[in-house]
């Protein structure tokens, strides 16, 4: 692995999971010395995590990760909710429903997972990766894949503002065993209204976190970063 995409991979990693912080200044001297890279890979690293949105040049203090904003969360989602309902108006188009209702099937046995003791719910979370790489495989549009890609690094770091909440992660885990049995039966019109009723739950969620987070309710995960 080349030592840029090596400084990519873990900075990428860290600010996903809130080990680096919104705000974390990122120097050049610091952090080749931490990830064991000169400072033209890690400029190139930079360079991609910038592309992403995840870091931004900042007037005076060099490159630094970047802040979640209601603002941001909300067009995010004004873009995925293009794509991932036309993602599964193609995926119950091209169905392979024996996929899709074993998948289906996992989400509605999801409280298993979500009543685990990992706090970051990565069982959970695994199975929702699962189930979007299964709408993308069976999608088949290449450039939908590219262009959703590009939005999951912000989705995952947004993720974690509300991870801690089972109530929430058991009617999402609902949702989308909704949206795989639409899919597995080839109805995308259904597909699609399961997905948009889906990304407006998570969004309004996801914006009273913001808003608590906000007001000073720090998530236990933030805190012990923090600690």
């Amino acid at each position: 692995m080349r030592a840029s995409d090596r400084a990519y991979g873990a900075l990428k990693a860290d600010i996903i999971e809130w080990r680096l912080v919104p705000g974390t200044v990122l120097a050049e001297v610091e952090q080749s010395a931490r990830l064991g890279v000169s400072r033209t890979p890690l400029r190139e690293a930079l360079a991609r995590l910038g592309a992403e949105g995840l870091t931004a040049a900042q007037a005076g203090r060099g490159v630094v990760v970047t802040d979640i904003s209601v603002e941001k969360m909300s067009q995010l989602f004004e873009v995925r909710l293009a794509l991932d309902c036309k993602a599964a108006e193609l995926a119950a188009a091209h169905r392979y429903a024996p996929v899709f209702t074993a998948l289906a099937e996992r989400f509605d046995a999801a409280g298993d997972l979500i009543a685990g003791s990992d706090p970051d719910q990565r069982d959970y979370y695994a199975l929702v990766s699962e189930l979007d790489a299964a709408v993308d495989d069976a999608a088949n549009n290449q450039f939908l894949r590219q262009a959703q890609g590009q939005l999951r690094a912000q989705l995952v770091r947004i993720r974690r503002l509300a991870k801690d909440n089972a109530e929430r992660l058991l009617a999402s885990a609902a949702e989308h065993s909704q949206i795989a049995r639409s899919i597995a039966g080839g109805n995308a019109d259904l597909a699609a209204a399961a997905t948009k009723i889906h990304l407006h739950n998570s969004l309004d969620h996801l914006l009273a976190s913001k808003h608590s987070f906000d007001a000073g309710s720090v998530p236990p995960r933030k805190a012990h970063l923090n600690g």
